[in-house]
């Protein structure tokens, strides 16, 4: 039964090559080369029909064994707004206050779990049972993962982002995560951007300054 499988996912591929070898160099500049982290925000609203969707793209990016360690919560209510804005750092309240969406970035512990449906072809959870350090680091390092995949996704669909790591972790835990034990990563406020808010772009490095050929 599983060569057949093989044998699909290796011609959907091809077939998927075959139709866009590459993005195109507007597509490249509007998910990373020009694009900006924005912290001001319009009043156009984001659907829940764009939300799946953005979750959908989202879930297809790969992360190690396909554990998909990531849960997301979607904060648009002011309810839930103002129950956020306790973990938030001052000068980020209002940053969040405005966007019409703020997502936590969250990953769960028992992530590892849900491996018999994740990775049914071969039995992983020994590998993470009883180890806290690795199931831990492999869950950071894969919401992390997961969370750039979101940010891209939600460029690519034309919506904007604004990443933030202002807040404490141990406030939003509690405040939304204390019956589930979910831990959170970051926030990445979602919408549709003020320009008008933008300073210049910072420096980034060069090829020679921070990479090497061997």
């Amino acid at each position: 039964m599983t060569e057949p499988l093989r044998l699909q996912a290796q011609e959907a591929v091809r077939t998927m090559r075959s139709r866009i070898a590459r993005l195109d160099d507007d597509a490249i500049d509007l998910i990373l080369r020009d694009a900006r982290s924005h912290y001001a925000w319009t009043d156009e609203p984001v659907s829940d029909e764009m939300l799946h969707t953005l979750f959908e793209i989202t879930i297809n990016g790969p992360t190690s064994m396909n554990t998909c360690p990531a849960r997301f919560v979607f904060v648009r209510s002011e309810e839930g707004k103002a129950r956020l804005a306790k973990s938030l750092k001052p000068a980020n309240v209002n940053k969040m206050m405005g966007a019409p969406v703020t997502a936590i970035i969250a990953w769960d512990p028992d992530y590892w779990q849900r491996l018999d449906f994740l990775f049914p072809h071969d039995d992983r959870k020994p590998l993470f049972d009883g180890k806290e350090t690795y199931a831990h680091q492999t869950a950071f390092r894969n919401s992390t993962l997961q969370g750039g995949y979101f940010m891209i996704a939600a460029r690519a669909m034309g919506l904007d982002v604004g990443a933030m790591s202002g807040f404490s972790n141990a406030v939003v835990d509690e405040e939304f995560f204390s019956e589930n034990g979910w831990k959170s990563n970051f926030l990445c406020n979602i919408g549709y951007a003020d320009e008008t808010a933008l300073f210049q772009k910072l420096p980034r490095f060069g090829f020679d300054d921070v990479c090497e050929v061997l």
